[in-house]
Parts: C-alpha cells; sequence; structure tokens
C-alpha cells in the first residue's frame, strides 16, 4: 500500500493537498482507508479532471453558439420504423433477429443506475415495484423477457439457445444487486450467463476545481455515467467473454424503463440487416419542448443533442409533412456491434468529452463537521452512452411507438410524469390492448362489457385491469389461444398457471 508521504506527494502535484487536512486526528483504520482511496488516483489525471470539471462548470448554460447552422435531421435512409413499415418488412427484419439470437449471437447489457434518490428509496431502482397486481419488480420483468425471447427463438429454429445478460452496477449498488439476484434465484436464469460489473468512480469537484472530503477519511465520489461503459467493459475483460460466448451484437438499455424490450428481434434484425455497426432506438417527442435528447446530426456526423442545447426555435422548426423537424427522441436503447465496441475501448474512448452535473454533495467544513447543501455545491463529471455516435461507420436509428416500448421510472408517485404510476399505467394500458386484440372481452362487476377503448383516458388506468406475464407473451404474440372469444371480470392475470388454464384441451 501507498504511504502517506507518497499520497502526500501526489496529492501537492495535483493540486489537492488539502484532502489530508483530517490526517492528523484520523486512527489507524480511516487513515488505511483514506490512502487506499487516494492511491489509484493519479496526479496529472486527477489535476486535468478538476480542471475540466471547474472549466465546463464556467460555461454559461443554455446552446452553443452557432450549433443551430450546424443541425440537420437523419437522413431517411438512416432510419427505419417498426409501426410505418409494411408487414413483409418487420417480418423480415424479426426473422433475422429471431436467427441471431437463435445463433447465441445476442447479448443484453443493462445500465443498472443508481440508487433510486428520486423514487425516495436507497436501493438499486431494478429492485423497484411499481404496483402491478403481480408485484414484479423491473429486474423481474426484465430476467422473463429474455426468458421468453430465448424460448420463442429456440422454438422458431429447433435449438436451444441463450442471451447473456451483462449488468453494468456501481461500487453502491454491486452489492444488493447480487443479493437480490441470488434471494431469487437469478430468476430462473442460469447464474453463469448473468454478469455483473463495476463502472469506475469519480471525485466530485467544489466550482472552484477542489476534490469534495465527504468525511474526514473519505473522498466524495460519484459513478461516471453511463457512458463509463467503454471503461468499464476494458476493466472488467467483457467484450473477451462475450468473445468467448460468440455474440457478435449487443443491445444496450436503461434500468428505468418498464416497456423495454429485451434483445428485441425486429431492432436486432433491422439493424443487422442494415449491416449498422450502432443503432437507437427512438420515440417520436410528444411535443417540442420535451426534456429528451434528439438523434440527429452535427455537421453530417450523428449524435444526441441534449434538449438543453437546443434553442426554442430549433426546437419548434416543421418538416414538410407537418411534423417537427427534429423529433427522434432519445431513450437510451441502443444497438452495437462487439467488433465497434472493441473499437471504442480500444481507440475512441479517451476522446469522450465529459458532461457537467451539478449536485448538492454533503462534505465536512474547515472545522470537520458534516454539512448538507441546501443549494448545489459540486459538480459531478459524467460521460454519456451515447457519445459514441460519433465513431460510428454506418448508424441507424430506428423508431417505435412510445405507448409500446418507453415509459421511464425517475420520479416518485407525487410527480405528474415518470413516475411508478406512470410506468403501471403504461404496461397496463398495453397488456390490455393486447388482450383485445387477441379478442378477449371484459366485464364490469354486473357482467356487463365494458368498451373497447382503444388507449386509456389521459392520467387515467384502462377500463380494466389486465396484467400479462412476459413468460406467456413477450410483445403481445401467441395470447389468440387463450384469449379469443372468451369473456373475464378484471383483473386477469395471466401468468403461466393461468395460460395453462384456459388453454384448449386435446381432444
Amino acid at each position: 500500500m501507498a504511504s502517506e508521504r507518497d499520497v502526500r506527494a501526489r496529492l501537492q502535484r495535483s493540486g489537492q493537498e488539502h484532502l489530508l487536512r483530517f490526517w492528523a486526528e484520523l486512527a489507524p483504520e480511516p487513515r488505511a482507508a483514506l490512502l487506499a482511496e487516494l492511491a489509484p488516483l493519479e496526479p496529472e489525471a486527477l489535476r486535468e479532471h478538476c480542471r475540466r470539471a471547474a472549466e465546463a462548470c464556467a460555461r454559461p448554460p443554455g446552446p452553443p453558439p452557432g450549433l443551430a447552422a450546424r443541425l440537420q435531421p437523419l437522413p431517411p435512409e438512416r432510419l427505419g420504423s417498426a409501426s410505418r413499415s409494411d408487414p413483409k418488412t418487420r417480418r423480415r427484419w424479426e426473422e433475422e433477429g429471431f436467427r441471431q439470437i437463435a445463433l447465441n449471437k445476442v447479448a443484453v447489457l443493462l445500465l443498472a443506475g443508481g440508487q433510486g434518490t428520486r423514487l425516495g428509496v436507497t436501493y438499486p431502482k431494478g429492485m423497484y415495484r411499481v404496483g402491478l397486481p403481480s408485484r414484479k419488480t423491473l429486474y423481474q420483468l426484465q430476467a422473463e423477457r429474455i426468458r421468453r425471447v430465448e424460448q420463442l427463438a429456440g422454438e422458431r429454429h429447433g435449438t436451444r439457445c441463450t442471451v447473456p445478460w451483462y449488468l453494468m452496477t456501481s461500487e453502491f449498488t454491486l452489492g444488493p444487486t447480487a443479493e437480490f439476484f441470488r434471494e431469487h434465484d437469478f430468476f430462473h436464469l442460469d447464474p453463469a450467463n448473468v454478469v455483473m460489473f463495476e463502472q469506475r468512480l469519480l471525485p466530485a469537484v467544489t466550482f472552484d476545481g477542489k476534490v469534495i472530503l465527504e468525511r474526514k477519511d473519505k473522498v466524495a465520489m460519484a459513478p461516471d455515467g453511463n457512458g463509463g461503459l467503454y471503461c468499464a467493459l476494458e476493466d472488467h475483460k467483457i467484450l473477451e467473454d462475450m468473445e468467448r460466448r460468440g455474440v457478435e451484437f449487443v443491445h444496450v438499455y436503461c434500468v428505468d424503463n418498464i416497456l423495454v424490450r429485451l434483445a428485441d428481434p425486429v431492432f436486432i434484425g433491422f439493424c443487422v440487416l442494415q449491416g449498422a455497426d450502432c443503432g437507437a432506438k427512438v420515440v417520436e417527442k410528444a411535443y417540442p419542448e420535451e426534456p429528451v435528447g434528439v438523434v440527429c446530426q452535427v455537421d453530417g456526423v450523428p449524435q444526441v443533442v441534449e434538449y438543453s442545447e437546443i434553442s426554442p426555435e430549433t426546437a419548434q422548426l416543421r418538416a414538410s409533412d407537418g411534423g417537427l423537424l427534429y423529433n427522434a427522441g432519445n431513450i437510451c436503447n441502443h444497438f452495437f456491434t462487439r467488433g465497434f465496441l472493441q473499437a471504442v475501448t480500444r481507440d475512441f474512448e479517451p476522446l469522450l468529452k465529459p458532461h457537467v452535473a451539478v449536485k448538492k454533495v454533503p462534505y465536512v467544513d474547515e472545522e470537520g463537521n458534516l454539512v448538507k447543501p441546501l443549494k448545489p455545491n459540486g459538480i459531478k463529471m459524467e460521460k454519456f452512452v451515447f457519445d459514441v455516435f460519433q465513431f460510428a461507420k454506418n448508424f441507424v436509428a430506428f423508431e417505435v411507438l412510445r405507448e409500446e416500448e418507453f415509459s421511464p421510472l425517475k420520479n416518485a408517485d407525487l410527480a405528474d410524469r415518470d413516475s411508478p404510476c406512470t410506468a403501471r399505467r403504461a404496461l397496463l394500458a398495453q397488456h390490455y390492448r393486447w388482450a383485445l386484440q387477441a379478442g378477449a372481452r371484459f366485464l364490469d362487476a354486473h357482467g356487463a362489457w365494458l368498451p373497447e377503448l382503444p388507449c386509456s383516458p389521459p392520467n387515467g388506468d384502462p377500463p380494466a385491469i389486465c396484467e400479462i406475464s412476459p413468460l406467456v407473451s413477450y410483445s403481445g404474440e401467441g395470447l389468440e389461444v387463450y384469449l379469443q372469444g372468451r369473456e373475464f371480470q378484471s383483473p386477469l392475470i395471466l401468468d403461466e398457471d393461468q395460460a395453462r388454464e384456459l388453454q384448449p384441451q386435446e381432444p
């Protein structure tokens, strides 16, 4: 272990010697912990990190000068659509996706995020229950979708196949996540095919470029954003693991989208048949000022431009069909070839520019008292997973319907959007639509038919509660055999046991 003298000299070179100002007060054990935390911080890299944080924070907010003139929407040849394509084309994409899954060439990679602080909980977001009748967590829903897509691909191609599940966690969430999976028997997935790994942490910095002490013996550290994926892939030899398994295509997604379709065969097939090395699912923006990044081109190069960087005038621009010119909303749902990820980790990761997140960071003052600030006082530097789009040789985007594939969970229930309530309603409304399309009818408490509304009222529940297990249907397929011509009273919970009961008996 590095000595105090060595660490102190390195901190002086980086201009951060204040981190040892309480050294004389610390007992041997806290001293050892602090040295262990400080020793890996390279002086030049730390000095540069702090300089860039302070410099970035000093930049005025809003659109960069001249950006509007450099923006272009994606050209049509780079854009596919799940809803606007004819059924034959869609089936061709789906068949190709299932073929690649059956060949064991597809993996999914979860950006598991941090703790659910904004949800009002202290555990990882994937362990959260939004209040479904089944009481399933986000992790369970996602695991069951993996099992179902493996089953569908295997049945089509007469084989057994595996979609490995990689989970990028942080130092704060790895332990609870691993324990949760063990407690739930990995949701009946083979533990050998569930690979968890940690992203790096970076020091939080004051507005004038000084690393923050969280305690007398601990630096305030924060995960390096979902763009920390690329360093983490290298740190933990994840791409080598994928290569050993024969994985060629990777579906990367964020934990908080309750409607996410893991290893979506339509998306995978579209990207493969387009010869893409990098792809992104997008949804049509709901309104010009919606706070989502836009997938577009800057100087002819694909990238995501954050909503805060687009001027209101640019956001309002209309295309010839009357829709928004910049309408491809980013939903953090991506396709990468393994070869592209190898190129990023080998050549391009150092070129990624960190983004500033201004946060309230607890700290100790000069007297050693813990302070929990009431307003932002620190900078956390993050990289974004989509910042690699610019390096793709063949980037494509794939538009999907918001009501079918995107309902994020970010805020507590009191919020009017992206809350447990809106996520639950989105899933139950989707399953109600699937049931109606499969020929089910629903009855009220008095036995009268409920109206077959194609969509739920705004901010309301569907006319009947219907939850369909991902183990029964991945995307609405195959439900006719259980539901067609049948009447149900709310709630209908169609799990595997209920499906067996409803399946017609062989004569």
